[in-house]
């Protein structure tokens, strides 16, 4: 027996821990410290009434023999299938039902999506990133490229053609750095792939924050892509699903390399290793498509829109680069006064109890930024850009 020794070529996973032992390190020192937490990704907002309500009644059935269900297709139930196809076409982009897969969110997806690609291709990814598109690649054992995102670039790196990549990752609105790329960023990155044969895997799980209608919220949205895109979605910021775990994958049919579908991959994949997403899950995810349910997520979206505004008009007021923030929840800023990443971290802690994450955690080019988040408490999220104007 044998193990997999590209597990062996990760780097520890220590951004977070070393977040939350600093924290409490600085907190039993400082038992009296009011520490505001702006670090994490995680909503806060309860679920939507519309969803609670669709949940509730889901539970119900299942326990009436009448209405009682087992095993539910891998690829997920048609009812929410539909739903999902309605909010594409609302904004004037057609999917078959076939290409939409339910899943139990992007991230399961963005790494399970690897078993259909060879280990010989090699993958492109922006740095500064969101770890899980590198780690996964390097427990598969493919070659890894980095895409030069920096301040220059305002963090939307453009194809370099002297750059031969197999699977390309996007993520617009892009985590960590908030940057949202246009239809015509979008169409360069489309073209590239389908002149070298290549495959874009285009995270949208902040799609639903993009406010200006100019701004591409699918990749579909883009002439040609359809033939060279795979897109992953969630309802973890859309509606609130990080404890509730559902999201969605388009595989378009016109997706072929090698003379065989991607469609059919995906789907012969997902029957063998998945067994779908609970149907009292679905129903919920379901009631977010309703008139009442968008209604109700988007005034939680706006909620956090708000404080992400709050966060933006502190750092314009004290003159600090930053992107993200108007389309995302999430503000990468410069850390003032030349400070390191962590440097910047400690100091924002020590002296202002405000907890951010470092953006050397996400790449070289994280170096000397930091990351905010604006899925907090809207008290906190002031009381923390009050403090944090002190200090500038």
């Amino acid at each position: 027996m044998k193990i997999n020794k590209n597990y062996q070529k990760l780097e520890d996973s220590y951004l977070f821990s070393t977040i939350a032992h600093k924290v409490a390190e600085f907190t039993q020192k400082n038992p009296d410290a009011s520490v505001i937490r702006l670090g994490i990704g995680d909503v806060t907002l309860p679920l939507a009434p519309a969803v609670v309500k669709a949940m509730n009644k889901a539970v119900e059935e299942m326990g009436v023999k009448e209405s009682f269900r087992g095993y539910g297709p891998e690829q997920g139930y048609g009812f929410l299938k539909e739903a999902i196809q309605k909010y594409y076409a609302s904004r004037n982009t057609h999917l078959e039902l076939d290409e939409i897969f339910i899943s139990d969110g992007a991230k399961s997806d963005v790494g399970n999506i690897l078993d259909l690609f060879s280990q010989d291709n090699t993958v492109l990814v922006p740095n500064p990133v969101y770890p899980v598109y590198v780690d996964t690649n390097v427990m598969a054992g493919r070659k890894i490229v980095f895409a030069d995102a920096n301040e220059a670039n305002d963090f939307l790196p453009m194809p370099d053609e002297n750059i031969k990549a197999d699977i390309i990752y996007i993520c617009s609105p892009n985590n960590p750095t908030g940057a949202v790329y246009t239809k015509e960023g979008l169409k360069k990155w489309v073209d590239y792939a389908l002149k070298n044969n290549a495959i874009i895997l285009y995270d949208a799980a902040y799609e639903c924050f993009i406010k200006d209608k100019n701004l591409p919220r699918s990749i579909f949205e883009i002439e040609g892509a359809k033939k060279c895109a795979i897109e992953f979605c969630s309802f973890s910021k859309t509606a609130g699903f990080t404890g509730t775990r559902c999201g969605y994958t388009i595989v378009p049919q016109e997706l072929v390399y090698d003379g065989v579908h991607i469609n059919k991959m995906w789907l012969r994949r997902q029957t063998t290793k998945f067994n779908g997403v609970p149907y009292i899950v679905q129903r919920g995810a379901e009631a977010v498509f309703s008139e009442e349910g968008q209604k109700q997520i988007q005034e939680n979206i706006a909620y956090y829109s708000e404080n992400a505004k709050i966060i933006a008009d502190t750092l314009k007021a004290k003159g600090i680069y930053f992107t993200g923030g108007t389309h995302s929840p999430y503000i990468w800023l410069k850390c003032p006064n030349n400070m390191s990443s962590w440097e910047f971290f400690d100091y924002l802690l020590e002296k202002a109890q405000v907890v951010g994450t470092p953006g050397a955690g996400f790449g070289e080019n994280g170096e000397g930024f930091f990351r905010l988040t604006s899925f907090g408490d809207r008290a906190k999220t002031i009381e923390a850009m009050e403090r944090f104007s002190k200090l500038f």
